[in-house]
């Protein structure tokens, strides 16, 4: 098992970001790969509170690395540090994904129970949202998940199916947009887009699967 890199000091952080929004393309993209790699406990500490409901742990991580590269993507400097913001698009990212599970299309309470915990308790969304997230995994198989999953967009993906993953979930800046709204913008129906984009993130499973044996 592989020791996740530690954390930046908010100096080191901040300088990331700076050559991240004003360094050259290269430090740039460079600065972008560090803010994601030294956050990517995040993502697995976050994805093991969903473990419960019935989602596969390689379908949460993959669903949560969006979130954390959304995260760098749109941080501003300007209101704290970057893992407090990244917590909360993680959980968006995978509250989406459990919200799409549903056989309808009515908005998940944030009370309602969602699974158990390993003494019994039922697990609500409202306590995965609230809980503080203080304590971090230090150990998990991720690896270089991040710059494998950007790698993978460019080498499985179609041009279709990166532009629906990029405005289904926000990448780049952009504001994340619903299945309808994505259908509306490129002239297709809601469950063609659906359709699309499961088959993109299949094909980047399908990757992370193939770099594994």
């Amino acid at each position: 098992m592989k020791t996740f890199q530690k954390p930046l000091t908010q100096k080191e952080e901040a300088e990331c970001i700076r050559l991240l929004r004003e360094g050259t393309p290269a430090q740039a993209k460079r600065a972008k790969e560090i803010l994601v790699e030294r956050n990517l406990r995040l993502v697995a500490h976050i994805a093991k509170k969903y473990q419960n409901v019935d989602e596969d742990i390689e379908d949460l991580i993959s669903i949560g690395c969006i979130g954390l590269i959304k995260a760098v993507d749109t941080f501003d400097a300007g209101k704290g540090r970057l893992a407090t913001y990244a917590c909360r698009c993680i959980d968006n990212e995978l509250l989406m994904l459990l919200r799409s599970k549903r056989k309808t299309s009515r908005e998940v309470s944030l009370f309602e129970p969602i699974g158990q915990d390993k003494e019994g308790n039922e697990i609500h969304l409202v306590d995965i949202i609230e809980q503080q997230q203080t304590d971090v995994v230090e150990r998990m198989a991720l690896g270089n998940d991040i710059r494998k999953m950007l790698s993978l967009m460019e080498e499985k993906l179609s041009e279709r199916e990166k532009e629906i993953l990029i405005l289904r979930y926000g990448l780049g800046g952009r504001k994340e947009a619903t299945q309808n709204e994505v259908g509306k913008r490129l002239g297709i129906s809601r469950s063609y887009v659906s359709r699309i984009e499961k088959k993109a993130l299949q094909k980047i499973r399908e990757g992370f699967s193939e770099t594994a044996r």
